[in-house]
């Protein structure tokens, strides 16, 4: 039987990517964003359903693929869940549940019931696992077993939080995935590859694009060229090794983050402020290119829309690396299947990278600005 997919919050295609590159056919995808959806059309081509996945019904993504329900090999998708992300908490407790943006996660439950795939795979922020505020984990987990019981099926999900840089993905960025089979086939996480890639092996060969405007936003971003790589703000507290400008933790991690040529890089943002990082060791943005191999996608990748739209798409995808990692351990634990050949995906190993920037100064008048009174 084919590798087939079935693909819900699509969004630019990074996990779809990886699962094609592991061996799937993508039959069907579906995402509400514009710009999301012709990127997708424009790089992979197929069939892209423009609409809100609540709005879909099933019946329709069964007809639109050509298939029926329980032939299906894959649904897989990354339900957008804010009101689990890290930044919620970090403002303070939230609803979670009670928030309609929850709601994504009955929706593609909706759909795995409704076409019964061979196995289902959702990735989502780590969050949604956080001790003693795992509400939305334990929905999904109920809510599997409510099908299991409604339909004869034994969808045995296996769940873990995952560091993309432990596979071969020059980035940290942690996040849950959720994967089961309809047979009860229990499913192991692939072991960490054991190699190490580096925002330098990912873009160490890339100049900026001339036709980008990187330079860096808002009132602090002048301050950047006095940050060594891999620092943030906190470089220029009262326990850095920089001026005491900014209380201890007072931040968020990302103010003022700059990449260091030997490590990976820290999360590409979906939504950044003015002065969020994670910036070039080079003190300015990063090129929409430059994310996209810091995602993994491949070379050609043509992103659709504005600059800030590109950052949103980008830093919501799942880096398809790893998709193609989880994609070859489904095929062979859960469909029976043999596959053969390297990672398709992981970037070449660049060697030693350079030694990091000169760091500079900080302006004199943020100086004033900031410095306690004397």
């Amino acid at each position: 039987m084919d590798a087939t997919l079935v693909s819900l919050y699509s969004g630019v295609g990074g996990l779809d990517l990886g699962l094609e590159y592991a061996g799937f056919a993508r039959l069907v995808g579906v995402d509400f964003d514009r710009d999301s959806c012709a990127t997708a059309r424009l790089n992979r081509g197929g069939l892209i359903i423009e609409a809100d996945i609540h709005t879909v019904p099933s019946e329709r993504l069964l007809v639109e693929a050509g298939t029926s329900r329980g032939d299906v090999a894959l649904v897989a998708g990354s339900p957008p869940c804010t009101p689990f992300s890290k930044s919620s908490y970090w403002r303070g407790d939230t609803l979670r549940l009670n928030d309609p943006r929850a709601s994504t996660l009955g929706a593609f439950l909706r759909v795995v019931e409704d076409t019964l795939p061979r196995a289902l795979l959702l990735e989502n922020v780590d969050g949604i696992a956080y001790a003693n505020k795992s509400e939305g984990l334990r929905l999904l987990l109920e809510r599997i077993a409510d099908i299991n019981r409604r339909t004869g099926t034994q969808y045995a999900p296996s769940y873990e939080v995952l560091s993309a840089d432990d596979y071969g993905v020059p980035q940290r960025r942690r996040r849950l995935f959720l994967i089961a089979a309809r047979e009860g086939t229990p499913f192991r996480f692939p072991e960490p590859l054991g190699v190490r890639r580096t925002a330098w092996d990912a873009i160490g060969d890339l100049e900026p694009d001339p036709s980008e405007d990187l330079r860096p936003r808002g009132r602090y971003g002048c301050v950047l060229p006095s940050i060594p790589e891999g620092q943030n703000y906190l470089w220029h507290t009262e326990r850095g090794g920089g001026l005491p400008l900014w209380g201890w933790r007072k931040r968020y991690w990302s103010f003022l983050l700059k990449l260091a040529k030997d490590q990976p890089s820290w999360t590409i943002q979906a939504q950044p402020g003015p002065a969020v990082g994670p910036f070039h060791w080079h003190s300015r943005l990063l090129s929409v290119r430059e994310m996209c191999r810091l995602q993994t996608f491949p070379d050609g990748m043509h992103i659709v829309g504005s600059r800030r739209s590109a950052q949103r798409q980008i830093g919501n995808a799942v880096p398809s690396l790893l998709g193609e990692v989880l994609g070859r351990a489904i095929r062979e634990q859960l469909l029976g299947e043999t596959v053969e050949g390297p990672l398709q995906l992981l970037p070449p190993d660049r060697g030693a990278p350079p030694p990091p920037e000169p760091v500079g100064e900080v302006p004199q008048h943020i100086v004033e600005a900031l410095s306690p009174p004397s």
